[in-house]
């Protein structure tokens, strides 16, 4: 059998890589085999800063969670009842874990699945008290309900009309990491916000998310989309794809710097993306 290693937190501002079981198809909790899921060689993942405020001791993880729920991989084994999802397919792995088949599921919220985490409704990959699930700063990891979560970005064979190779995805692929987290939370704030065509738009925070939010803003259409952070070189980058900016550590407030952009202190909506 392969060897698989991870990024193990050992502690407030510790974790070191370790050797962990190669994952099997079964569901540990429920002690049964999970033929709805797929063993991925993971390609590419990401830090987050959810990631950090665990390192940083800010959160009751326990030592020896494996890190990582920014996940994009492929499928090396998928189990006897995945339709969609094949061996070979180049996927994004969403970082919500998710059954597809109950109430909450099935209204689209997905964050709070009530299957897959026995302590509360929602689960998350090596995310504190979101169900014990192995996360993805590994060489190999476990999705279950693979058709309802995955994300197929490359296809294994000819039948998979419409998507591009494999070369084609690899090239892209850390362009294309960011499709399992911080760009969709970003445009989820947005659309939740209720942002369209012509509006105004104040973001509280520039980090990645932030800048995610503020990219899914113009995509929906805002007229005027407005930044705030006290990091320069966030708010720098922020100005280079056509935000407007506001700088919290000045003396002036929000309102009045907003004020200044639009003429009023007021926006049309706000999304917080400033995270702990």
């Amino acid at each position: 059998m392969p060897s698989n290693r991870g990024v193990a937190y050992m502690g407030p501002g510790k974790v070191e890589i370790q050797s962990i079981d190669f994952p099997k198809l079964e569901l540990k909790e429920q002690k049964r085999k999970c033929e709805h899921g797929v063993i991925l060689k993971v390609v590419c993942t990401n830090i987050c800063g959810s990631d950090q405020h665990m390192v940083r001791g800010r959160t009751t993880a326990e030592k020896g969670l494996i890190l990582g729920h920014e996940i994009t991989g492929e499928v090396i084994e998928a189990g006897r009842d995945c339709e969609y999802i094949k061996k070979g397919d180049i996927v994004s792995v969403p970082f919500n874990i998710a059954c597809g088949r109950c109430r909450n599921c099935k209204e689209g919220k997905t964050g709070i699945c009530l299957s897959v985490n026995p302590a509360r409704p929602g689960a998350a990959y090596g995310y504190v008290d979101m169900g014990g699930w192995v996360g993805g700063q590994a060489e190999y990891v476990m999705v279950p309900y693979a058709d309802f979560n995955l994300l197929k970005l490359a296809a294994s064979s000819k039948a998979d009309k419409g998507l591009p190779s494999k070369d084609v995805v690899m090239e892209k692929i850390k362009d294309l990491t960011l499709l399992s987290d911080i760009f969709p939370t970003g445009f989820h704030g947005a659309y939740t916000a209720g942002v369209g065509p012509g509006s105004t738009v104040y973001i509280a925070g520039a980090g990645p998310v932030g800048l995610a939010c503020a990219t899914g803003a113009m995509l929906l259409g805002a007229a005027v989309v407005i930044v705030g952070d006290l990091n320069k070189e966030r708010l720098a980058q922020a100005k280079k794809f056509g935000c407007e900016v506001v700088d919290v550590s000045k003396s002036a407030s929000v309102g009045d710097q907003i004020e200044q952009i639009l003429g009023a202190p007021e926006v049309d909506a706000a999304v917080d993306c400033v995270g702990f």
